[in-house]
């Protein structure tokens, strides 16, 4: 009885919508809001039917709200107990793509993984490890780096990564540092300036020297970008190339959730115009999240 009840609010409230009166319409649109995820299909049902263009726009709105909130939810909810980092990855891309296929993405995930873990074994050095990713990444796969352009927000998601198969340095970086974890590789991401440098841990020089350099816990380098890999002098090089002195900071290894922020502070520079300052401002507001 009381779901019948229920759908005849939400018939009668979906066809006040188009009230002119304001504070019938915040009354209106507050009741539907309560019912929470599960009354976005009655929205995208009644877009469909209704004609007034300031009825689907108030649909448009509500959809949106109502998803915004569940991602929110989602990044408190990783954020409590931050795991895999591709659980933080697929968030990110649904900012974008609310409703995208999160099985699809594992399963062109898990494609790559296997295809990589099926040519490493425990005898290969640190190098040869990265040798065999990249061989299978970038030549098997055929992905590809892109420059990193803030007019190009696609290249930042791992879906589109995915579909494209192209990927700017944060973007390409990110997927690298999923199959890295899926692999029991010690990568993360570093903090070094203008870069996204990914270092190979040293694990047992880290334990061994729990007060060491940050830098001498580390083996060697890679660039997602492309799986390039570079030595302490390169990284040494660098630094006086950009007239930047090094700091043992900018070799301190990232967590997952420093890394996810890192992405989302880079992808929200993608909607500093005036029509997406609201893309922007939530941005903000799960960067806030990952900050308390």
């Amino acid at each position: 009885m009381k779901d019948l009840l229920n759908k005849k609010e939400i018939t009668a409230l979906l066809h006040l919508l188009d009230d002119p009166d304001e504070a019938v319409y915040e009354q209106v649109s507050e009741r539907l809001l309560s019912y929470g995820k599960p009354i976005i299909n009655n929205l995208e049902a009644y877009w469909e039917e209704v004609k007034s263009d300031e009825a689907q726009e108030r649909i448009e709105q509500l959809i949106h709200h109502l998803q915004f909130e569940d991602l929110r939810a989602s990044f408190y909810e990783w954020k409590r107990a931050p795991k895999d980092i591709l659980t933080a990855a697929i968030l990110v891309s649904r900012f974008n793509y609310p409703e995208l296929d999160e099985e699809q993405i594992h399963k062109q995930i898990e494609k790559i993984r296997r295809n990589i873990w099926l040519e490493l074994n425990n005898y290969l050095t640190p190098m040869e490890q990265i040798n065999v990713t990249n061989s299978i990444l970038f030549n098997y796969c055929k992905h590809r780096g892109a420059e990193l352009d803030y007019q190009h927000p696609e290249a930042f998601l791992l879906q589109n990564i995915l579909e494209t198969k192209k990927g700017n340095a944060i973007g390409n970086g990110i997927l690298y540092l999923i199959l890295a974890e899926m692999l029991d590789i010690p990568l993360r991401a570093l903090d070094i300036p203008q870069q996204f440098i990914l270092g190979y841990q040293d694990l047992q020089h880290a334990a061994l020297n729990p007060k060491g350099h940050n830098s001498e816990k580390l083996k060697f380098y890679v660039d997602g970008l492309t799986g390039q890999m570079y030595s302490h002098k390169d990284i040494e090089n660098y630094f006086k190339r950009v007239n930047v002195p090094p700091t043992t900071n900018f070799f301190r290894c990232k967590t997952n959730t420093e890394t996810i922020l890192y992405l989302l502070e880079q992808y929200s520079m993608c909607f500093d115009n005036d029509r997406q300052q609201y893309k922007k401002k939530e941005l903000e507001e799960l960067i806030s999240i990952l900050k308390k």
